[in-house]
């Protein structure tokens, strides 16, 4: 009887699933628009979606995180949400979503959406009741506040795509906030029933199967009730990781309009909910220029808040070096002991790394191919940006062909975010790139048909493959998706850790200068063979060709 009942235990075990699959989790970003599209009209949906799910499985990830397909006019392409329980027609119908959820849990990928709550679209029922008049139910649902005696905004607070953080409304004769365009209204936090009208939109998508949610601008949820204008930022310390360096959003330290302490109790909330569905997690943005990593380890400490967020550390404009990330991860690993990072290199709001870094001023793909296996073996889990897989470039769009209210608004220092959301390539000999059989609502380039998922699939050396063998390497190795890390004095260019976990610890390092090096690391080190990189060990020394990598297994003897 024993025997049979520990059979059964077993069994039972492998079919629950794993409260822990997204701590290092590799997470492949859906911007669906630019996705697939499967009806013709220039525009990804999520039957198209569907169709490539396939693709993505034998790419490696663990899970995809779509981009907002909910109901919306679209002034920021679905990040103006009208219907949080919506699925706007251009994207199919709530029945597709579903059909989505279960042909992804088929293909063993978790599904997570992109819940934007910190704001709504000035079409939202909600936000017209509120702007009815003063004395509405909602009337408190969104941040009113009353002009200056001479009818100026409230106070100095800038919003992200330019110009005040305030529009005046005339049926209420206030200001309303809005941290990105006049026509996203700020939800008002503060009040409990916007807290629990939020958390009932989160509840609904859960009991539809999804294994859980990226939170879109997780710190801009409350403001400072008290609108005391934000300080100046002396020139010397602006960062141009959340805004073009052109936007003067950057000229404010940004201490009341968003970040604060309320916040985490918020989380709890939202976290209590996740917790009533076995295996759920999120992961959420923080754009804070500032303090970024400060408020990252504050949202991740512990169990009752949020499971792991990202910050813009390597989403900056500025190239990545060894000091950098060492000092980055060093500092999270310090702020955080108990916290869980989500790292990405490219996403749908910045210039893709492949340009960004100049890659492709030398050498492109040796340097994508090092830069990767370094996000990859990095503690902490992994987002990757449709079609990085493939080392796209940034495209070229023209004024004419943008889309982008941000790039539009700011041309043409800065062209907004159009560049990295044109569609994704799959044939090269295909009209499109095999995305669409009608016209694009955003141009395909030629240098990213050239590039298409047809010419790397097989192709021995390319781009894609690199990443498909790494995920695999990866996969093979727990220490690198959970393990510890520890940080190896090396030469200036390059990064070197140890991953540990257990009794197994691996020596990674990687050269990201373009010179030939070697280094001691004080310890033996035998080279994994079935790792796809080219750095060798000899005589105790680790040696790196420029751009090259090493991971080892470090001998206890």
């Amino acid at each position: 009887m024993s025997v049979f009942a520990s059979a059964a235990q077993r069994i039972e075990a492998e079919l629950q699933p794993d409260p822990d699959w997204w701590r290092g989790a590799v997470i492949y970003q859906i911007y669906p628009r630019s996705f697939q599209d499967s009806n013709g009209d220039g525009i990804g949906d999520l039957a198209g979606i569907r169709q490539r799910l396939p693709y993505i499985a034998n790419l490696g990830a663990d899970a995809i995180w779509i981009s907002p397909f909910f109901t919306s006019p679209m002034k920021d392409f679905g990040y103006d949400v009208s219907d949080y329980k919506g699925v706007d027609p251009m994207f199919g119908s709530l029945e597709d979503f579903r059909v989505l959820v279960d042909d992804a849990h088929h293909h063993g990928l978790k599904v997570m959406i992109d819940l934007v709550i910190s704001h709504t679209s000035d079409q939202h029922p909600w936000f017209a009741e509120s702007r009815s008049n003063r004395e509405n139910h909602k009337a408190d649902w969104y941040v009113w506040a009353d002009p200056k005696p001479d009818g100026s905004p409230p106070n100095n607070w800038l919003s992200i795509f330019g110009g005040s953080a305030w529009e005046w409304d005339t049926n209420r004769r206030q200001y309303y906030m809005h941290n990105f365009l006049t026509s996203q209204p700020d939800l008002n936090f503060h009040n409990p029933e916007v807290q629990d009208a939020l958390l009932n939109v989160v509840r609904f998508w859960l009991e539809l199967g999804v294994d859980g949610f990226r939170l879109d601008t997780i710190n801009f949820y409350f403001h400072s009730q008290t609108l005391k204008d934000n300080p100046p930022l002396p020139p010397e310390v602006r960062n141009a990781s959340i805004a073009p360096e052109v936007n003067p959003y950057n000229y404010q330290d940004h201490l009341y309009d968003k970040s604060q302490p309320e916040n985490i109790e918020f989380l709890k909330r939202f976290r209590a909910v996740l917790d009533e569905f076995p295996a759920t997690a999120a992961v959420g943005e923080v754009g804070d220029a500032q303090r970024g990593l400060e408020i990252l380890a504050q949202y991740t400490a512990g169990n009752d808040r949020i499971h792991m967020c990202y910050s813009f550390d390597f989403l900056a404009p500025d190239p990545i070096t060894a000091d950098k990330v060492r000092t980055v991860i060093e500092e999270f690993e310090r702020e955080a002991p108990d916290g869980w990072s989500c790292w990405a290199f490219s996403n749908h709001d910045v210039v893709r790394h492949a340009t960004r870094w100049g890659a492709y001023e030398r050498d492109p793909e040796r340097y994508l191919k090092v830069v990767a296996a370094l996000l990859f073996t990095m503690r902490g889990s992994v987002c990757i940006y449709q079609g990085e897989e493939l080392g796209l470039p940034e495209a070229d769009i023209g004024y004419e062909d943008l889309q982008d209210p941000y790039g539009i608004r700011f041309w043409p220092k800065f062209k907004g975010r159009d560049g990295a959301r044109t569609p994704m390539v799959w044939a090269s000999n295909l009209l499109n790139g095999g995305f669409s059989t009608g016209k694009p609502w955003l141009p395909v380039p030629d240098i990213h048909r050239a590039m298409a998922v047809d010419t790397q699939i097989g192709r021995e050396g390319s781009i894609y493959e690199f990443y498909r063998d790494f995920l695999e390497f990866r996969h093979e190795y727990q220490v690198l998706s959970k393990g510890g890390i520890r940080f190896v004095d090396a030469p200036e260019d390059v990064v070197a850790f140890l991953r540990e976990d257990g009794d197994v610890t691996l020596l990674c390092a990687f050269n990201l200068g373009h010179g030939e090096v070697e280094f001691s690391p004080g310890m033996k080190v035998a080279r994994l063979e079935n790792v796809p990189l080219d750095g060798e060990v000899d005589g105790g020394k680790i040696k790196l060709k420029a751009l090259g990598g090493f991971i080892g297994r470090v001998k206890s003897h």
